[in-house]
């Protein structure tokens, strides 16, 4: 099946392709997933990405990014719950560090739900906790949940 993906900047005419991604992916309950008038504004960006991961027709995945100078930061990344594991997140995340690193970028950056099981995935891609946001997130289980700045450098340390 990963034989078949490709991955893709999005266009303006993927959006839907996008939200199914994202209404998949995100629970309602801790409110991170964006609208799609949100998501548009992205593409009106020059600094800003948003790519699919495609399998076939089937959208399965998608990022959205942006560069600051030095630095990039995920703004989201999804992978339908049906095709978690199977390798997606992990080149979505080398699309992200590829286009960024080809504007000149040398860090990088994301927020999460601390208790977020992507957490791994970002581990194993070299990102560690930078910092924290203590009780950031109110989920819809009325529990409140930290929230975890994570970086990856690729500026060699002398």
């Amino acid at each position: 099946m990963m034989g078949r993906l490709r991955l893709a900047p999005a266009k303006i005419a993927d959006i839907g392709a996008v939200m199914r991604v994202m209404e998949a992916a995100f629970d309602p309950a801790y409110g991170e997933a964006w609208s799609s008038a949100q998501m548009l504004t992205l593409f009106a960006l020059p600094s800003a990405r948003v790519a699919l991961a495609w399998d076939g027709e089937a959208p399965c995945g998608f990022y959205a990014a942006r560069v600051a100078g030095p630095e990039s930061e995920l703004l989201l990344l999804a992978v339908v719950p049906d095709r978690r594991g199977s390798g997606i997140g992990a080149r979505l995340i080398d699309d992200w560090r590829q286009w960024a690193s080809d504007q000149g970028v040398s860090d990088y950056f994301l927020e999460m739900r601390a208790d977020n099981d992507a957490v791994h995935l970002y581990t194993r891609a070299g990102f560690s906790e930078c910092g924290r946001r203590n009780a950031y997130y109110r989920g819809g289980d009325g529990l409140v949940r930290d929230a975890i700045t994570m970086r990856r450098s690729d500026i060699a340390e002398e």
